[in-house]
């Protein structure tokens, strides 16, 4: 249980750090992201960038589960 705490935690500080560049790349603003936007407030859910970056991890723990 310590090492899924810990790695979570490395994995959410590194999700952190990397956001800027993350943004720079276009996650969070595909096409098919729901944004709205009210008079005084704003309903952001980014649906694809979400499925990308699950994707994306699904196929990374793949090759590390393979090896």
């Amino acid at each position: 249980m310590q090492k899924i705490l810990i790695t979570l935690g490395l994995g959410i500080a590194a999700i952190g750090v990397l956001y800027p560049y993350l943004r720079q790349l276009g996650l969070g603003q595909l096409p098919g992201d729901i944004i709205l936007k009210g008079e005084n407030s704003t309903f952001y859910f980014p649906v694809v960038s979400c499925i990308t970056i699950s994707l994306f991890v699904s196929a990374l723990l793949h090759l590390f589960r393979s090896s």
